[in-house]
This record gives structure tokens, sequence and C-alpha cells, in this order.
């Protein structure tokens, strides 16, 4: 194993993460190619993945490279034509892979420093010209007709972000203690264990889909106070998720969230920010978002403010949410009171939304319907996609059928059903 970042976890443990990755995160079938993306500098564990995944029947394992350093330079020296411009080769390959019925295992790092002399206009305009380009692939994505997984491992920057009283053998050591324990992979058992984690979400989500409420309400002390209208037919989804041929896996690991699309043009409010959204390696904190009818129609942020604009503007769909998430603020990951400033493992602490695009999956049939019928439902569609976390431990949710009576769903940040 090689130094950095991995002389801190064994190799025992990190393949135990690795199978998680391909046994339960995409469930990688017999003869079926495998896409990882990961940054050379996660190089090991890429390759534990590719081991686990040969092991598990594989046909093919292929890693797409990236290097974060190779971006830096792009970003801050690419001419401007080039910035916003992305290659059909590049395009090919997603189509190439997706017809071979690839699965992709995501490697995620945070880099907050690396793009802090980068400016957001063009990390954005980038970011709109490979959306567009992969457009069909997003929507695969969302809609869960391709299986996915995003994991994470530490970077050193990251983990001192994380950890800045500690030396940084000891805080990289911290946050791989932090990660396998959000993962659920610090057991002897960890594809047992999400057996049961997979299970405990089930009651939930029958509740919640049984009661159709027509609206929830979010109220706390840190100026959130929002009204967040649902489509008819709707469908929470958690925990595990099926694709196309019902074969299911989990898109994200930690997973923590019960969630739903909200209805485009009734959400009303204020959300307030609860921790720090990095976005494509900047951050933004101390922010608050105000609805009227749907749409994002103010907004501020004391660190980042130009950040959220690009976010906001990413396109119209941007304007508006496509998820509401309800989770327990006592998961492995909120008990741990660490602020990680990486979306994947601080959506898990809390309750978040979704800015952007909504997943067809959250409706009744609506993996059958067309982009206009899901329309007329209620769901919003954008390129974007951003979670947004907004919970607190003093969080009360209530949940308002077609009547106007009220269920207590969450008091103190936690579940009460």
């Amino acid at each position: 194993m090689t130094t950095g970042i991995y002389e801190c976890v064994s190799e025992e443990a990190l393949y135990k993460y690795a199978e998680l990755a391909v046994k339960v995160g995409v469930n990688l079938q017999k003869q079926q190619m495998l896409i990882i993306h990961s940054d050379i500098q996660n190089a090991p564990f890429a390759r534990l993945i590719q081991t686990a995944a040969y092991k598990a029947g594989a046909s093919n394992v292929h890693i797409d490279w990236t290097d974060v350093q190779s971006a830096k330079e792009f970003f801050l020296h690419a001419p401007d034509r080039i910035i916003g411009y992305y290659p059909d080769w590049q395009a090919a390959r997603f189509k190439e892979w997706e017809e071979a019925d690839a699965a992709y295992i995501h490697i995620i790092t945070e880099n907050t420093e690396m793009f802090k002399e980068v400016s957001a206009e063009r990390v954005a305009r980038f970011q709109k010209a490979s959306r567009t380009k992969l457009r069909d692939y997003h929507n695969k994505v969302r809609s869960h007709e391709i299986r996915w997984c995003l994991l994470a491992v530490p970077s050193v920057d990251w983990a001192l972000k994380v950890f800045p009283n500690l030396r940084k053998e000891e805080a990289v050591k911290s946050l791989w203690t932090s990660i396998l324990k959000g993962a659920r992979a610090d057991g002897d058992f960890p594809v047992k264990d999400w057996k049961t984690h997979h299970a405990a979400f089930e009651s939930r989500k029958n509740f919640l889909n049984e009661s159709q409420f027509e609206s929830l309400h979010f109220k706390n002390s840190w100026g959130t106070d929002l009204h967040v209208g649902l489509p008819e037919n709707h469908l929470y989804i958690g925990g595990g998720v099926s694709d196309k041929e019902d074969i299911p896996f989990f898109p994200n690991i930690p997973t923590e969230e019960v969630f739903t699309a909200p209805h485009r043009n009734k959400v009303n409010g204020r959300l307030a920010g609860s921790r720090p959204l990095v976005y494509e390696g900047r951050v933004i904190d101390g922010f608050y978002l105000i609805f009227k009818n749907g749409r994002i129609t103010d907004y501020y942020a004391a660190e980042g403010q130009e950040v959220l604009e690009h976010l906001i503007a990413a396109d119209e769909g941007s304007h508006y949410l496509g998820e509401i998430a309800l989770v327990s603020h006592t998961s492995p990951l909120a008990q741990e009171d660490t602020l990680f400033y990486n979306t994947l493992f601080d959506e898990n602490t809390s309750c978040h939304i979704g800015i952007g695009h909504a997943s067809p999956s959250n409706i009744q049939n609506g993996m059958n319907q067309s982009v206009k019928e899901l329309k007329t439902a209620g769901l919003n569609t954008s390129l974007l996609s951003v979670n947004v976390t907004f919970g607190t431990g003093d969080m009360k949710v209530t949940g308002i059928n077609e009547d106007g009576n009220e269920i207590l769903l969450m008091e103190e940040g936690e579940f009460q059903f």
C-alpha cells in the first residue's frame, strides 16, 4: 500500500470498504462492466475496487482517471472558448458505456483549498457545458435507470479542514474513522450490516407513502420556516433503490435519508443552511434561501455569494427544488458531531433539500411518464442537482393532510413515527 492518506488505514479495512461499494453500492452483476471514476491520488483504493469487482465476476473494469491538479491548471489557464466547450469524444465514452450496460462507482474527496484561485464563473460555465452534453446520462442516473454509487476517501486538505487542531497524520486517521463509521463499513460484516440498515428504511417509507401528506412544514431556531407542498401520488424512497431491471443498489454510501420530490410551484418560506455547502470545490456558508411559489426569489451567503449565485443561475430549473429529505439528527454521522465540508456526508446528518432536478422515481409510475407528464404532475427539471443541508437538533417537522390536520413527524431532529 502506498504512503500518504492510505498508510494510516489497514488494507483489510479498505478492501471491506471496496467490497461494499461493489456488492452493495452498485450490486455488480456477473459479466457486467464497471466504470470507476477516480482521481490519481486515490489509485490504491480504486485498484482495490477493481480487484473486488473482478472477484465478483465483472466482465471488464475500466478506471476513468482524473487529476485535480491538472483540473486546477485547466480552469486557471485554458482559453475562454475552451472553458465553455465539452468535446464530443468525452460524451461518446458515456454513450458506449451505457450501451454496454455498465455500472459506475465514483470515488470522491474534497480539495476545498485547491480551487480558491479559480474563477467560479469559469467552473460554472464548464459544468453547464458538460451537463448539457451528458444530459441523457445524468437523467438516467437521477431516475435510477443505471446503477451507480458515490463513496468518499480523505485528502490531507480535507482532513485538516475537518480536524484543524490535529496533526496531519492524526487528522487523516480521524477522517478515515469517521468515513468508515458513517459508511457502516467499520464492522466485521459490512455487507450484512447494510442489509439490516436497508430494512430499517422500509417502515418509515411505507408510513409516509400511505399518508400522502399534502405538505410538510419545517421550523427551527435558525430561521427556517418552510412549507413544502408535495405532488399527488408522490413516493418516498431511501436506502436502496432499483434500476430499470429491478436490480437493487445503493447510490450513496453513506445514506440515512428518506426523500421525495416537492411540487415545483408549492414551496414557500425561508430556509437557513445549517452546514457549509461545498460546490465545485468552493465553500458556501452562512446562507439562506427565500422561496415564493416554488422559486428561489432571494438568497444570501456570508461566504461564497458569487458561487451561490452561479449555482442558482445554472438554468431555469435550478431556481426550484427537486428533492426534500428527512434525516434523523442521531444518525451515525450526526453522532460524530463533526462538520465534514462535504455534501455526501453533511446531508446524512440532518434534513436537506435538493436544488434542481427531481427524480421520476419520486412519483407513482413516474419512470413511465414523459417529461411533459412529469412537469404537469409538478416535478422539476434541471441540468443541476445539488443537496443543501438545513436540518438541526431542534428541527420540528409536521405533515399536513388535505383536511389541514397536522401529524408530528420529527421533534428535536428525531423521527416520531
